[in-house]
């Protein structure tokens, strides 16, 4: 249970909406700030931040219908308000538990602004809707490059809480374990199970799988079961490493984040598998050898992962697209110059933006004529996962949504002429 008045909680989750819309953090780098709660306060606070992100445009659509004068977007009332909607929309927090918390909030400011419209809003009746609007920006963006229907259905991924995915070190696991479990499986070495407990499904201690979203599992997918020597370029948080590592390549894993792959390297104790870790930055640093095959999971905007972390939505804007496109040209650039003859490059991002996977690739392309692209072959993706006609995957929201959805993923293999 929560503190005796939850109001510690709740002013944790202001804290958190503020960092994330006015600082541009994470809510899990936000959450860190909260060393004064106990756990489960702080577990609670990052569900209503996260809730009241999911759900931010058609909140302060209830809030305006309900004033006078439309709010400061920037107000603390209006923040207040979207924290206390967000709990009786998404988490079914009782009327009374949401006034009670709510008004201190806004002690020595708008108290009776507050009470007025939460109490107008409450009697109206707010209740939960299976779609929920994206910011305005994003959807103008992706109704341009993906059309009306892909808008609508990530309107829907992102007003439901998404499944928990499983990646397993092999398919006679994955296969048992869904039929002890309750998981069904959507790819191969893949259970999907709604519980999100994580540490206490069963193999979680002996390493037997670890967390990782079927779409974020396919890039792995296509590198080549005979490559031998593949380095992991931006490995962590790991999920793709240890793929590969499970697969029998022998793995050079790098990232510049010393403390992100010091978890990389947990996870490998736990799960049994092993890799180099090689902690640089990947425009600095030069191998000692070339490889049969890279797989570059590149930093981006991460905006295909909206339903998960609903905050991207606003941190990615494209002053920062734009900046990642660049970043994402160079690391391709320097990648394809460390593959032997006839060795496999994958690239991959979770953004749901041309201008980090189509475009960038086209430019490769274009700029590179050594390389060329190898769709994937049938069985290597999951059937619903199609190349395009140019031979690259695009994971669109509404891809398998009757079984859950997918993260949005962009991903190419290309191989290196001989």
């Amino acid at each position: 249970m929560p503190s005796d008045e939850g109001v510690p909680a709740r002013r944790a989750a202001l804290q958190m909406l503020d960092a994330v819309l006015r600082r541009g953090q994470t809510i899990e780098a936000a959450a860190t700030r909260a060393t004064n709660l106990a756990p489960v306060d702080r577990a609670l606070a990052t569900a209503i931040a996260g809730e009241t992100l999911r759900r931010l445009p058609d909140l302060d659509a209830l809030i305006d219908s309900a004033t006078r004068q439309p709010l400061p977007d920037d107000s603390k009332s209006r923040a207040v308000l979207r924290l206390a909607l967000a709990q009786k929309i998404g988490l079914g927090t009782p009327d009374h538990a949401i006034v009670a918390t709510a008004l201190p909030l806004v002690d020595g400011g708008p108290r009776r602004l507050v009470h007025g419209v939460l109490g107008t809003l409450l009697r109206r009746g707010v209740t939960a809707t299976d779609s929920c609007r994206l910011p305005g920006i994003v959807e103008d963006r992706w109704r341009s490059a993906w059309g009306e229907e892909a808008v609508l259905a990530a309107r829907r991924q992102i007003a439901r809480r998404p499944s928990l995915d499983l990646t397993f070190a092999d398919d006679a696991a994955a296969e048992m374990f869904a039929q002890a479990n309750g998981g069904r499986s959507l790819a191969r070495r893949h259970v999907r199970v709604d519980s999100s407990n994580v540490a206490e499904l069963p193999g979680f201690n002996s390493g037997q799988w670890w967390v990782q979203d079927l779409a974020a599992s396919l890039p792995a997918r296509l590198i080549p079961a005979e490559a031998t020597q593949v380095l992991d370029l931006c490995a962590a948080p790991g999920g793709k490493t240890m793929q590969l590592a499970a697969a029998g390549h022998r793995v050079t894993a790098l990232d510049s984040s010393r403390s992100r792959l010091g978890r990389l390297n947990e996870n490998l104790q736990r799960t049994h598998l092993t890799a180099q870790l090689v902690v640089a930055d990947a425009l600095q640093w030069t191998p000692d050898r070339r490889f049969d095959a890279i797989l570059l999971d590149a930093p981006c905007s991460a905006t295909g992962t909206f339903r998960r972390h609903p905050e991207v939505l606003y941190r990615a804007r494209p002053r920062i697209v734009a900046d990642n496109s660049e970043l994402q040209s160079r690391l391709l650039a320097r990648a394809a110059k460390w593959l032997k003859s006839g060795g496999v490059l994958v690239y991959s991002v979770c953004s749901l933006e041309p201008q980090e996977g189509e475009e960038r690739l086209a430019d490769l392309l274009k700029n590179d004529p050594t390389l060329e692209m190898r769709p994937p072959l049938a069985g290597e993706l999951p059937a619903a996962a199609n190349p395009t006609g140019p031979g690259w995957v695009r994971i669109l929201p509404g891809l398998l949504e009757a079984e859950g959805g997918l993260d949005g993923f962009f991903m190419a293999r290309l191989v290196a002429k001989g």
